[in-house]
């Protein structure tokens, strides 16, 4: 038939069918992935999907199955953070790479006010997603709690707590914080200081314990004048610098939670005539673009945002569709990037290591030092 059915257009699941010699059901669950179905049917049915040349109905086939093959990816926060945070760009990479071997449709939406998250809500509410992916949840953010009335599964890229109830993807931001800040120890600095993210953010909260307990091993008392409060932004970092500046002028080292943070750090340490690292040493967190382009470079804790992205997406997939949609993800992501267990991930059953959903679906990611001429 050269990739044409008898009816002379497009070929049905019944030429399939036929084709193999078996019945419609046994094809259709061929071609929607069903492990009933022994190899050798599997192999007739996929011999006949080649040689007809045949396209499944995607549309026909969501709305039988109740799904619409769309993932949503959403960001609470404003669209000026989302374009200035290298954080973001790396978390949809992730995630896209993941969808790239799939014929699921990625929907990104920002909704950093209360109008966009009224919006998103109407919208959710119409289940036109077959999930989503949350990014960057705030303590207060009532998204979570809507996304789990509605009954949409969600995973969340960090958590809300030390309670996550909800499938998580993480990095583990205590560790990190720890090491930079022994890394300055190590390095003779004996007033360092710090500038956290929010703290209604649950990472930011980790960081900053982080900080805190890696100064308590090394006998060191907490001094709350060293402690900024900053947003995860440039001028936040700027902000925050000036504060521990005016207070504490003999400071000679600081841990900023984020790398943009400390790009702002840097502007007001070089205006304030301190140089880096010979009279501040300075240290960030994520290991972005903005930490290799900054000069000095900047010594950060390199966070594997890419992989988090992608293990969120298979997570997800394997929840809605099953683990023929997660492997799928999965095999088209290997090659590229390396496996899940290279980047220290639980793909395989998500180990719970700190903070698991009620599903157990729980990945802490390791993050790792890297030493640069900032510090």
């Amino acid at each position: 038939m050269n990739g044409h059915g008898r009816s002379g257009g497009r070929p049905t699941l019944e030429e399939v069918a036929a084709r193999a010699g078996v019945g419609r059901g046994t094809a259709s669950r061929v071609i929607n992935g069903s492990s009933r179905v022994s190899e050798q049917t599997r192999a007739a049915v996929e011999a006949a999907v080649a040689e007809l040349g045949y396209v499944p109905n995607r549309a026909a086939r969501a709305l039988a199955a109740n799904r619409t093959d769309a993932v949503a990816l959403v960001i609470p926060e404003p669209e000026a953070r989302f374009f200035a945070e290298p954080y973001f760009s790396a978390v949809v990479s992730g995630v896209g790479a993941a969808l790239a071997e799939t014929d699921i449709q990625l929907v990104l939406t920002l909704a950093g006010s209360d109008r966009e998250r009224r919006r998103l809500a109407q919208y959710l509410s119409g289940h036109r997603v077959d999930g989503v992916l949350l990014v960057s949840v705030h303590a207060d953010d009532p998204l979570p709690d809507l996304l789990a009335e509605l009954g949409i599964p969600t995973v969340i890229s960090g958590r809300r707590s030390a309670a996550e109830t909800l499938p998580c993807v993480d990095s583990d931001n205590l560790a990190g914080a720890a090491d930079a800040v022994r890394h300055l120890l190590d390095r003779g600095r004996r007033t360092i200081a710090t500038i956290t993210g929010p703290l209604d953010v649950y990472g930011a909260q980790c960081r900053l314990d982080g900080y805190r307990q890696a100064l308590a091993a090394a006998g060191r008392p907490a001094d709350a004048e060293l402690v900024a409060v900053g947003d995860f932004t440039e001028e936040g970092g700027g902000r925050a610098m000036r504060e521990l500046l005016a207070r504490r002028p003999s400071l000679d080292a600081v841990f900023a939670a984020s790398d943009v943070m400390a790009a702002g750090a840097r502007r007001e340490l070089r205006a304030a005539g301190r140089r880096i690292p010979q009279d501040v040493a300075l240290v960030g967190f994520d290991d972005s673009v903005v930490a290799r382009h900054m000069d000095p470079p900047l010594t950060s804790v390199r966070q594997p945002i890419e992989e988090m992205g992608r293990t969120m997406a298979r997570m997800l997939l394997e929840h809605v569709y099953g683990k023929r949609a997660a492997g799928a993800a999965a095999d088209g992501t290997a090659a590229e990037h390396g496996t899940a267990a290279e980047h220290g991930t639980a793909a395989d059953g998500y180990a719970d290591t700190g903070g698991a959903g009620r599903d157990g679906s729980a990945v802490v990611l390791p993050n790792r030092l890297v030493v640069r001429e900032s510090s």
